[in-house]
């Protein structure tokens, strides 16, 4: 009843009647109005106070929480799927993909979308930039003002105050509080 057969967008009503009781979007908060809002009642969406969400990005919380921070921005064209957490003060440029969502595939007898899926938890702390055409992989957390290079595939747990860059990503830079400088490793 919450969304069609086939479908994976919630229906008019649930996005009209259920999902504003349910979600909670924080003062001048702003999701522009070619965003694809997958979001559905059963789990938890919330947008921090001054964020803002790009045109032509996909929100789907159908397989775990979405929650973003305050004075976040998510840039155009950028999919998040849930269980995802993201802090204050997050840049995400353009055409990044954060998901917490894998489909199996161990059975070779059974096509990959009809086996069951894996979920594990995105936590992406205060601080953090990640640059364009980015993937972060399920399970990751990336710490605080980390820097994820443009084009980087984030399969590890980046350190907090690093810069990571490649695919996969690799830590190049670390911030030296002594030396108050970037310096490389």
């Amino acid at each position: 009843m919450l969304m069609p057969i086939n479908d994976n967008k919630p229906r008019l009503w649930v996005r009209l009647f259920l999902n504003p009781l349910k979600h909670k979007r924080g003062k001048r908060a702003k999701i522009r109005r070619r965003v694809r809002m997958d979001v559905f009642p059963f789990n938890a969406f919330t947008l921090g106070r001054a964020s803002i969400i790009e045109d032509f990005a996909t929100i789907n919380n159908g397989v775990g929480d979405v929650h973003i921070g305050d004075k976040t921005i998510i840039g155009l064209g950028n999919v998040i799927i849930g269980p995802v957490s993201i802090g204050n003060d997050v840049m995400l440029a353009q055409h990044v993909v954060v998901s917490g969502l894998n489909h199996g595939y161990e059975d070779t007898s059974i096509p990959p979308k009809e086996q069951g899926v894996v979920c594990r938890q995105i936590t992406i702390s205060d601080g953090v930039w990640i640059g364009a055409n980015s993937v972060v992989t399920s399970g990751v957390t990336i710490g605080k003002q980390a820097v994820i290079g443009a084009g980087s595939v984030v399969t590890k747990d980046v350190p907090a105050f690093s810069v990571a860059v490649g695919n996969p990503a690799k830590v190049i830079k670390r911030f030296n509080f002594e030396t108050q400088r970037w310096e490389r490793l």
